[in-house]
């Protein structure tokens, strides 16, 4: 194999080529079935070949040094001692560790939610697909896509027109008809590539004693055939550069961290010694610990705001589905406002800021939400299209209320920052007063939507003008303090913005349930006709 290596691959390539052919023209078999399955092997063999390497390399060598340094004969101290013996080409890894750190391999890559992330970040970013995009544009993403487009108009001046329709033909995309969850993120050929190329890349590295990062490489593999296969367009390319460069910049960052954290550690050991150790090991369990909570915590806030709409198709789906999207932005709404007014009384500037990040996802939640409507308005059927008109009302009574609850957390928080004269108690007390009332109808609300009774929609909408006419009595206050007391314009303009745009979300609460409850309604009626 050493002395002959380009005519076996050569000879490989001939027969490999006749016998898919054969598959091909003879049996009509589809190779690319056949050639995934090689690949996946062949990739599980080259991770094997490398990874495994990686993550018990340096403790095997470590015990065999320790095994050398204690060998009979040996003198020299541990600080004296030089492991020369472990560069001797016979030196056996011994197989009980290798097959331990094969089956810790096995797995934890089968149960590792975090594993998990990573494939779905490279699926993510090379998908053939429309959907979320995880990562947001930046300037070097939008500057280098500017670039390409610019140099993809003056190929496309250049080259006849007949071959541009003779290119574009090799890009058709099928037609796929079921559920889009259901719809696979590339075609065989792009997978047979990516399995092939990365373990034939892997392999060469390993082979060449290179320490080069298989994930690296296959997600880079992955990104340049997704590439290839126009699978970044307009719509989404500016947002799958972005991701490229976060994730090669981890890379990177991760590495220096490495770097500088084994150096850190190796001193702390070399100074403590055993106790050092010990409190190492210590660190790194709580660190474990606390990364496994963080990663987890994520994953359930992504799988709370994630929006599905494969199976609404009907009425009765879009009311069930709206009424849990409404419960859920009227619990976090709720939450916020009352915890706001709180920490605005209290002057405690680290939990508004805390308000901030979780304004934030709320207004990102329902970002996702808008983005979906194009898939949503796809997935009804024909009965049901008048629902489409509702359900991008609701988005919008929805996006009234988080502008008017992010209006409130930024200046609270913008307030406070600045040090500015805090609210007096008579101003705090009233914010109280309407918080306790607007508290209660949206506790109200959330279960009404989020157990879908709606009996009490009717009450609830009886006493908009009791909480629309309590926040004018309290606008007409501060005019009289104003008039009388009142010397601070910061002040004033923080208590009439919030009162304004608790005015504000109040209206568009009742708008909500006003519209939701006529579809409702629409809907029995249209259902007991038919």
């Amino acid at each position: 194999i050493k002395e002959s290596p380009f005519m076996i691959i050569g000879y490989s390539m001939i027969i490999w080529t006749i016998f898919c052919q054969f598959l091909i023209r003879v049996i009509r078999y589809n190779v690319f079935k056949f050639i995934i399955i090689v690949g996946t092997f062949g990739l599980a063999l080259a991770f094997a070949g490398n990874d495994l390497v990686n993550f018990i390399g340096v403790p095997i060598a470590a015990y065999q040094a320790f095994e050398i340094w204690t060998a009979p004969g040996q003198t020299l101290g541990a600080s004296e001692f030089m492991m020369f013996e472990l560069e001797k080409e016979n030196l056996p890894a011994p197989f009980i560790f290798l097959a331990l750190a094969g089956l810790i391999m096995v797995y934890t890559l089968w149960t590792s939610k975090k594993a998990k992330s990573v494939i779905e970040t490279e699926q993510n970013l090379s998908r053939q697909g429309e959907g979320n995009e995880k990562y947001n544009a930046n300037v070097l993403s939008r500057n280098l896509v500017r670039g390409m487009m610019y140099f993809g108009n003056f190929i496309s001046y250049i080259l006849p027109r007949s071959l541009q329709n003779k290119l574009d033909a090799q890009f058709a995309q099928i037609e796929h008809t079921g559920k889009r969850n259901e719809q696979p993120m590339f075609d065989m050929v792009r997978a047979s590539v990516n399995l092939i190329v990365a373990s034939i890349l892997i392999s060469i590295g390993t082979s060449l004693k290179l320490p080069l990062s298989t994930t690296y490489v296959t997600f880079m593999v992955a990104m340049g055939s997704s590439f290839a296969d126009r699978a970044w367009d307009r719509e989404s390319a500016v947002y799958r550069v972005a991701g490229v460069f976060n994730v090669i910049g981890g890379w990177f960052v991760t590495a220096l961290a490495a770097f500088v954290s084994s150096a850190l550690i190796a001193y702390v050991l070399f100074i403590g010694e055993i106790f050092a150790f010990f409190i190492l090991m210590i660190a790194v369990a709580i660190f474990f610990y606390r990364s496994n909570q963080i990663h987890k915590k994520k994953v359930r806030e992504e799988e709370e705001s994630k929006f599905n709409s494969v199976d609404i198709v009907t009425i009765q789906e879009i009311i069930s589905e709206s009424s849990s999207q409404i419960a859920k932005v009227i619990k976090k709404t709720n939450f916020l406002y009352t915890d706001v007014i709180n920490n605005l009384g209290l002057q405690d500037l680290a939990k508004l800021k805390d308000n901030k990040k979780k304004l934030k996802k709320l207004e990102k939640e329902v970002d996702n939400l808008k983005n979906n409507v194009y898939y949503f308005i796809k997935s009804l059927d024909e009965t049901s299209l008048e629902a489409s008109k509702f359900y991008i009302l609701i988005l919008g009574y929805l996006q009234d209320m988080v502008q008017s609850i992010g209006y409130i957390t930024t200046t609270s928080y913008s307030h406070i920052n600045n040090n500015h004269k805090s609210l007096k108690f008579n101003q705090i007390r009233d914010l109280k007063s309407i918080e306790i009332e607007l508290k209660n109808l949206f506790d109200r609300l959330e279960s009404c939507f989020g157990e879908e009774d709606f009996s009490k929609l009717d009450a609830v909408l009886q006493e908009k003008n009791t909480l629309l006419d309590a926040v004018s009595l309290l606008i007409q206050k501060q005019i009289d303090r104003i008039r009388t007391t009142e010397n601070s314009p910061k002040n004033s303009k923080l208590y009439f913005g919030l009162l304004l745009e608790t005015n504000d979300l109040v209206k568009a609460t009742m708008n909500l349930l006003e519209l939701f409850k006529e579809f409702r309604d629409h809907a029995n009626i249209k259902k007991s006709v038919f």
